[in-house]
């Protein structure tokens, strides 16, 4: 039987985490009731309350339909709870610290001890957290005209959802019931315990030994900041290299800014056990070689959350991954739409917004919206951050995809060079003899924020030649995507027929 999702646990009850549970949950009793229910057939019935959710019920209501959301824990899902939110807080002061240790190399002086104040820093955090969960609020689904049931759902059958006593009928479901955190199959780690994304946010004191198992976005963003707190982090992965998503060149400079914060990587491992000796925990890879620390942090990828939902009874088919769905978010019961985590490849938050779109489209106006129409950009915020968007190298080459490729290094740029942030570069694709671009790539600290000139690019047709056109402000980073255009011209310039008709001009008009 497969498991079911674990309630979402977000500390102890201070002052911040009271106000992300009086806004997130039953505690501030403004759910809806069997009364609500009693009034007649909804137009759609939305169970979970992660990002996919939220944006579905939230989208639908303002639509003028009568919409009921059904959320079994927190609303706000992981991304405000356990993801998204509390994880960049971290990011954030980590990078502050590292900035002020590297500030003699702007020819500043800092006296005295800079200390981490890891209390502080989660308390922050949760400040934060519960500053933003004022957005994913039951008062704001309500204003919206959303009924919220807090409890476990399930199907009942083609029209209705129970929720403990309650029964909701409905015209249309959307399955948005998100994942949890995969558990490795690996000796003795259930026994010892470890953490996972879902939980490592509510450490009181940063470990002072700290395994990181997993080398995929979240493993390196986490390994990099615990490391910048002072711990001691090796990290584990069993492939041959970090973000198996990106290109190597990618995860080549990755791993060294990993390894510049003194993180050991151990690649290509494979791990036989693990066993608590005294005080410390042991891991022990088949290798041989052996770790001590205090702290196991799992980031091995994620589960689709899908138990006890009933699906068997609507005839909803699901797989591995998740539930089955077809290009229009649809799954084998057409009364009955998916999207976000439970169902999608791509797990990110403005994915899952993204679907959640084409789902109200597809469900309430018999849309034929697709989502493989969608280009979705992705970034990894480590330090340097990696963004992504449309085709990489190595998955073009797979395609048997013919490209060019144009990089240009940020030790080249001036900004950068200025910042001391020259670590990176940016990458496009075009397809080959063509300034048509298929996919592009940035390493950069502030790559997220310059991914989206390329974004708009992909999807709506436009050339990098013509990106060149573009006047960008000087200094900045965006500059180096105005240089790949510029590149790309200079070489459509040097082909041999323009230069003998550019000569051929000159030579006219003197």
């Amino acid at each position: 039987m497969a498991a079911s999702q674990p309630p979402i646990f977000v500390g102890e009850d201070d002052v911040h985490n009271t106000e992300l549970r009086m806004n997130v949950s039953s505690v501030g009793g403004k759910g809806a009731t069997a009364t609500n229910a009693s009034q007649g057939k909804y137009n759609l019935v939305v169970i979970g309350g992660g990002t996919a959710g939220l944006v579905t019920a939230g989208g639908a209501a303002t639509l003028g339909a009568r919409v009921a959301l059904v959320e079994k824990h927190l609303l706000g899902g992981d991304c405000l709870n356990t993801g998204c939110v509390p994880s960049k807080c971290l990011l954030r002061s980590a990078r502050a610290f590292t900035d002020i240790k590297k500030a003699e190399q702007l020819g500043l002086q800092v006296t005295g001890d800079v200390r981490v104040d890891f209390p502080a820093i989660m308390a922050r955090m949760r400040s934060i957290r519960a500053h933003i969960s004022h957005h994913d609020s039951v008062q704001r689904m309500n204003d919206l005209g959303v009924d919220i049931y807090f409890g476990e759902a399930s199907f009942a059958d083609s029209n209705t959802i129970v929720v403990g006593d309650t029964n909701l009928a409905f015209q249309k479901a959307v399955i948005a019931t998100g994942g949890r955190p995969a558990e490795p199959e690996i000796e003795g780690l259930r026994d010892v315990g470890y953490l996972t994304s879902d939980d490592v946010f509510n450490l009181a004191q940063c470990p002072s030994r700290f395994a990181v198992i997993g080398g995929g976005p979240i493993g390196c963003e986490l390994a990099q900041a615990f490391a910048r707190f002072g711990s001691k982090v090796t990290l584990l992965h069993n492939k041959d290299r970090l973000l198996v998503k990106e290109d190597v060149d990618v995860a080549n400079v990755i791993l060294a800014a990993l390894v510049k914060d003194s993180i050991n990587v151990v690649l290509d491992c494979s791990i036989a056990r693990v066993s608590r000796v005294l005080d410390s925990i042991l891991i022990e890879l088949k290798s041989g070689e052996q770790v001590y620390v205090d702290q196991i942090l799992v980031a091995t990828g994620r589960v689709p959350n899908i138990a006890h939902l009933g699906l068997d009874k609507v005839k909803v088919k699901t797989s591995k991954a998740g539930v089955v769905v077809n290009d229009h978010l649809q799954t084998s019961n057409s009364r009955i739409y998916a999207c976000g985590d439970v169902c999608m490849d791509s797990k990110f938050t403005h994915a899952a917004e993204k679907a959640a779109r084409i789902v109200i489209e597809n469900a309430l106006f018999y849309g034929r919206a697709k989502l493989s129409k969608v280009i979705i950009p992705w970034t990894t915020f480590t330090e340097p951050e990696v963004a992504h968007v449309g085709l990489g190298e190595e998955e073009a080459k797979k395609m048997d995809i013919e490209v060019d490729v144009y990089i240009k290094h940020f030790s080249e740029i001036d900004r950068a060079m200025a910042d001391g942030d020259t670590n990176g570069f940016v990458k496009v694709l075009t397809k080959k003899g063509t300034d048509h671009i298929v996919g592009a790539c940035i390493v950069a600290r502030h790559a997220g924020d310059m991914i989206p000139e390329l974004s708009v690019a992909i999807v709506h047709n436009i050339g990098l030649g013509k990106l060149a056109q573009v006047v960008h402000s000087y200094p900045t980073y965006a500059e180096a995507i105005r240089q790949l255009g510029d590149g790309y011209n200079f070489k459509w310039f040097q082909s041999s027929f323009v230069q003998k008709v550019l000569k051929w001009w000159m030579s006219w008009g003197r």
